[in-house]
């Protein structure tokens, strides 16, 4: 397992993966989309299930999946609109997104409990669902999530008003010159990846689109502002309902840090009975693929209790 874990991170850097490190594809139909999955390890093991934040996909988990497989076998589900799963026509509702992840578990697993792991709004997707389905979730693991700021009823006017003015503006996929013109785009928000990091998270985001550039795989409609009003409380109401062993995995550097009081942080917190968080200090908000090492050396042991 060490030379598979040492083979992924080095193909990391040198901006290639191997087959058994960056997942097998399948397709899936669920409530009459298309979803692509990442399936990694053996089907005799106990299944953890990942969902990325949003305009991520799937493919960005490998650096963090070689260390876990001598314990589990791991599926990772692109969004609908994200990766490549299908885009659907009406648009992106969040109540959908839970309604997949539920269709996916009662495709895959439709009695066994099983482990979830989310990152950003893939952490909301999977907390939402463990407090609606507890009995089907014995251990959740959420990466830099649950950040999502409350918001007064007061702005609920401004909110329609602004996404019906967007309706009316179509929407293309970004559109770079090349992979790595995107690479450059992505070093910038993500200044502590390599060179040949970034180059690979670009592979993973992009594909070429058949006009000698590279396009955008995520559905440019996930920029809309949503009318939808946040509710904190809501969400808190279910996040009680979670009977399901908690692991906060924070980062320190964190973009999203901000968005949150200690106070309000630590108040949705409590609303998960079983939980132990930690910090990573000098890492980026996205976890998974900026400190892949240190994240799997606290999961790993999390998984084994």
């Amino acid at each position: 397992m060490g030379r598979l874990y040492s083979q992924a991170i080095m193909n990391l850097r040198n901006q290639t993966f191997t087959p058994e490190a960056s997942g097998r594809s399948v397709f899936v139909r669920l409530r009459g989309l298309r979803f692509h999955l990442r399936r990694w390890g053996e089907p005799q093991q106990p299944l953890l299930l990942l969902g990325h934040g949003l305009l991520d996909n799937s493919a960005t988990f490998a650096p963090l999946i070689a260390p876990l497989l001598e314990h589990c076998q791991v599926l990772g589900i692109d969004w609908r609109g994200m990766g490549h799963s299908q885009w659907p026509e009406d648009g992106y509702w969040f109540a959908d997104y839970v309604a997949d992840l539920d269709a996916l578990i009662e495709h895959l697993a439709p009695s066994a409990p099983l482990w979830l792991l989310g990152h950003s709004m893939g952490g909301q997707i999977m907390s939402l669902y463990a407090g609606v389905r507890p009995e089907r979730v014995a251990k959740l693991i959420l990466l830099d999530s649950l950040l999502l700021p409350d918001m007064p009823d007061s702005v609920a006017p401004q909110r329609l008003q602004h996404w019906l003015q967007q309706l009316r503006q179509p929407r293309e996929a970004k559109r770079y010159a090349s992979y790595g013109e995107l690479a450059i785009r992505i070093r910038r928000q993500h200044p502590r990846l390599s060179e040949a990091q970034a180059l690979w998270i670009a592979r993973c985001w992009a594909q070429e689109d058949g006009r000698g550039g590279v396009r955008l795989l995520a559905d440019p409609r996930h920029s809309l502002n949503m009318p939808g009003v946040y509710h904190a409380a809501e969400s808190m109401a279910i996040w009680q309902r979670v009977s399901a062993r908690t692991l906060f995995i924070d980062a320190g550097e964190s973009r999203m840090s901000g968005l949150l009081s200690h106070e309000e942080r630590a108040r949705r917190r409590a609303c998960f009975a079983q939980r132990e968080s930690h910090v990573l200090d000098g890492v980026g908000h996205m976890i998974h693929f900026e400190a892949p090492e240190t994240a799997a050396a606290l999961i790993l042991p999390f998984l084994r209790q």
